[in-house]
């Protein structure tokens, strides 16, 4: 009797363990498609403002090569940043916008700065570009191309109606135009 009420509560135990493992990977599960949903509305995001770039300049924050300008790698945390550069991307199907998911949280933001222009890599003719004896050691011409730093998120985290105990992800990327 002794032994069977023993082997009872050890397999109660037992029991209980497998059913906590069972809901940690539940949550584990939980929070990672959580931050896949994320990830894509910041994607959509970064897509947004790629598409308005090419037909509104009037998005861009700042200019990072001016004198005087720091832009720090997150211009979301940056208390300096011009009010009305993080721009929400607006709901819809036509350029510089997105639809949101039903498991989407929060509106999409993003801020796109200029970091100048600089010589296009894959037009330069530079230095150690050429292969022509007469024309060893000249300088070539290169033509150059404007840069944009866009960084997106996929909601306002402040906005706790929205992203309370969601998962937030920011992505940057760097855009060349002209």
């Amino acid at each position: 009797m002794v032994v069977a009420l023993l082997l009872l509560v050890v397999i109660t135990i037992v029991g209980f363990a497998a059913v906590r493992g069972t809901i940690v990977q539940q949550k584990l599960a939980s929070n990672m498609f959580d931050r896949q949903v994320a990830f894509q509305s910041a994607e959509a995001a970064l897509r947004a403002a790629s598409d308005l770039l090419e037909t509104n300049p009037n998005f861009i924050a700042r200019d990072c090569q001016s004198s005087g300008v720091i832009c720090p790698g997150n211009p979301f945390s940056d208390p300096n940043l011009p009010s009305g550069s993080i721009h929400d991307v607006s709901p819809g199907s036509a350029a510089g916008q997105y639809t949101p998911g039903a498991a989407a949280s929060g509106k999409p933001q993003f801020v796109i700065e200029s970091m100048g222009q600089w010589a296009d890599p894959n037009s330069s003719t530079g230095f150690g570009q050429t292969a022509n004896s007469h024309n060893a050691g000249v300088q070539g011409t290169s033509t150059t191309a404007t840069y944009y730093r866009i960084t997106a998120r996929s909601g306002d985290p402040e906005d706790a109606s929205s992203t309370e105990n969601r998962a937030i992800v920011t992505l940057q990327a760097v855009v060349k135009r002209g």
